[in-house]
């Protein structure tokens, strides 16, 4: 049985089990280099509380024996787990002190998102919208996670500046970046010997052409970019000025600027992935970025395409 039969037979089975009041549909996360994770969104109605499952652990142990009534029996189990009812009752969510340090932040397009924006806490960077989640659970099979909307703010007594501080200090803490080759990334994919490292560069490892930025879960993970530091790090690995590219939510391109691509090729290679992400139904971010390292820090440059 394909994996993509696999989904689809204990979506099934899930939904059977958690009956009507629960709707579960298939998410996909668009990884590095286009590589997608499926997994379960299980929304339960009235609760505004939605864990994603991932599905890759249960197969493989599906291929080892594991029935499919089993497995769909054990995401149900990991579900009850992780919902509300559990370690985020109502009362918990309703507290400040109880959420406080579980305030996370993501990046989203604004302009596909300006409706959404007129209802929750956010500021703007650059072309995208910084927007806030309390981070209910995360484990190797996926995570539960709250949208901050501005009830929440009145609830909490507390302003945008507040969630942002929080979320600085929460997000890089829970979900540290992964910097890593984009040969790496492939390597990791299909199991592949490490490549030697390009013998006549001063840089070593980092004289490649192309690069990931992401967490350690490899979701929602172009948020990276606003860790503290996290650019001005680049940019010593690199030793020079860089480009990214808005590969989707969950990573970015980063590519050094030596000159190897013409702006008329990256400003192609940014419609191209615009043009995926809108046909799969995924989430592309905009245009690419030019920063340029100097003594004063990091300048940010909007390259439109």
């Amino acid at each position: 049985m394909t994996y993509d039969r696999f989904v689809m037979s204990i979506l099934e089975r899930v939904q059977k089990g958690v009956g009507d009041s629960v709707s579960v549909s298939v998410y996909t996360a668009v990884k590095n280099n286009g590589t997608k994770r499926k997994g379960l969104t299980l929304t339960e109605k009235g609760v505004n509380i939605a864990p994603t499952i991932y599905l890759e652990e249960f197969y493989q142990r599906f291929l080892r024996g594991m029935t499919e009534e089993k497995a769909a029996k054990e995401v149900i189990k990991l579900y009850d787990q992780v919902r509300a009812g559990r370690s985020w009752e109502k009362g918990k969510l309703e507290k400040y002190v109880s959420v406080r340090d579980h305030i996370i932040y993501r990046l989203i397009g604004k302009k596909a998102n300006m409706r959404l924006l007129e209802e929750i806490p956010h500021r703007e960077f650059l072309d995208l919208a910084v927007v806030y989640y309390v981070l209910l659970e995360v484990n190797d099979f996926g995570t539960a996670a709250m949208m901050i909307k501005k009830e929440h703010m009145k609830l909490w007594q507390v302003t945008e500046d507040e969630l942002y501080r929080r979320a600085g200090e929460n997000t890089r803490r829970i979900l540290p970046e992964e910097f890593c080759t984009m040969h790496t990334v492939i390597q990791d994919m299909f199991d592949l010997e490490p490549r030697e490292a390009s013998v006549n560069s001063e840089e070593g490892e980092f004289a490649e052409t192309l690069y990931v930025l992401t967490n350690r879960l490899r979701s929602h993970g172009a948020s990276a970019l606003l860790y503290e530091g996290c650019l001005e790090q680049i940019a010593k690995k690199l030793f020079c000025n860089y480009f990214v590219l808005p590969s989707s939510i969950h990573e970015v391109i980063i590519t050094p600027d030596r000159h190897q691509f013409s702006y008329e090729e990256l400003s192609a290679m940014v419609k191209e992935i615009n043009e995926t992400r809108g046909r799969s139904g995924g989430s592309a971010l905009g245009p690419c970025l030019l920063l340029r390292q100097d003594t004063r820090g990091i300048d940010i440059f909007l390259m439109p395409v």
